[in-house]
């Protein structure tokens, strides 16, 4: 089903969702600790998540069970240099070691894995103790006025602009499955009964889409031993020429980090501010001179001329503080 609407699968997600599901997604990536050093995106499709989450030094994995869909995002990302390495897997038997993940992302795609808490506990197997788990979805409406717009949305909606792609039942699936995915309290007893402790939670769109953050809370248990690894699980190996994709090792120093989105959009306003407040001070101190060497020819009470020095005084002083304020927040470290 995914293989067939694979080519319009990104426009439709714009049309479906406003065009705010780029938005939702730099939330989730937001989740990701700049720290992590593996990490997976999990129901991958085409790749729309994969771009905030590349980092120099990371290794960023993209799975998805369609080929046609992993297809698209071989053409967007490539192969070479810290591109995400692209793999077709099932969800439920991960091709990956236990505890090898730092997070694992999730967009749009765990309503479709089946049973929902045995693809979670194989989440939890390939996270390290404390690793993350973030998961975006779509959910069914909750009580209260917004519920009958939202209902009409998925059952309307959604079936009809899926008539836009090359399976227009795929979007009947889509809207039922939402129906069948629940409003949130559902999976949030999945989550915990998988191991997991919710950390955050956020929604969007009145609550349409929301957004979790859990923690591993204890280690995963370890492959016991003498037993077979399951298809598509590499038992632990002692080989001492395989490493950890992320080093363990305490006191090493941290990867290098690119400027977040984020940091940029904070330093472009705080400049703004400077450069506003300079000039205010600026015009101030040139009124301030031309009245000093003028005031004397000025048709003034000797009221409004105190009035007028006391303002523009004020005004340098408050003006001239602010400028070296944000001087100082703009050269030092971003704020969270």
């Amino acid at each position: 089903m995914f293989d067939q609407v694979s080519g319009r699968y990104g426009l439709l997600n714009r049309l479906m969702t406003l065009g705010q599901d780029r938005a939702w997604r730099a939330a989730m990536w937001r989740e990701v600790p700049e720290s992590a050093g593996a990490v997976l995106d999990l129901c991958t499709g085409d790749g729309a998540s994969l771009p905030g989450l590349r980092r120099p030094g990371r290794l960023v994995i993209g799975a998805d069970v369609s080929a046609a869909m992993l297809h698209h995002a071989l053409e967007r990302f490539g192969l070479g240099g810290w591109a995400p390495r692209l793999i077709a897997a099932d969800a439920f038997a991960l091709p990956l070691r236990e505890r090898g993940l730092d997070a694992i992302t999730v967009a749009f795609g765990v309503r479709n894995l089946r049973p929902r808490v045995e693809a979670l506990r194989e989440m939890a197997r390939a996270l390290k103790p404390g690793g993350r788990l973030i998961v975006l979805e779509a959910t069914a409406p909750q009580s209260g006025w917004f519920a009958p717009v939202h209902a009409f949305h998925l059952r309307r909606v959604v079936p009809l602009a899926g008539r836009l792609s090359a399976d227009p039942s795929a979007y009947e699936y889509l809207s039922r499955s939402i129906f069948e995915f629940g409003s949130g309290p559902e999976f949030e007893r999945d989550l915990e009964s998988a191991g997991f402790g919710i950390e955050r939670r956020r929604m969007f769109m009145l609550g349409a889409t929301r957004l979790w953050t859990a923690r591993r809370r204890a280690a995963p248990d370890a492959l016991p031993r003498g037993r077979e690894p399951r298809s598509g699980e590499r038992a632990p190996s002692s080989d001492p020429a395989l490493q950890n994709a992320s080093n363990p090792v305490a006191g090493t120093r941290e990867m290098p980090q690119p400027r977040s989105a984020r940091e940029s959009e904070w330093r472009w306003w705080v400049g703004a501010q400077l450069v506003t407040s300079l000039a205010l001070f600026l015009a101030l101190a040139y009124g301030f001179w031309v009245y000093w060497k003028l005031g004397a020819a000025l048709p003034l009470a000797p009221w409004q001329r105190r009035g007028l020095v006391l303002l523009m005084l004020g005004g340098l002083v408050a003006f001239g503080l602010r400028t070296v304020v944000l001087a100082a927040r703009i050269l030092g470290p971003p704020e969270r």
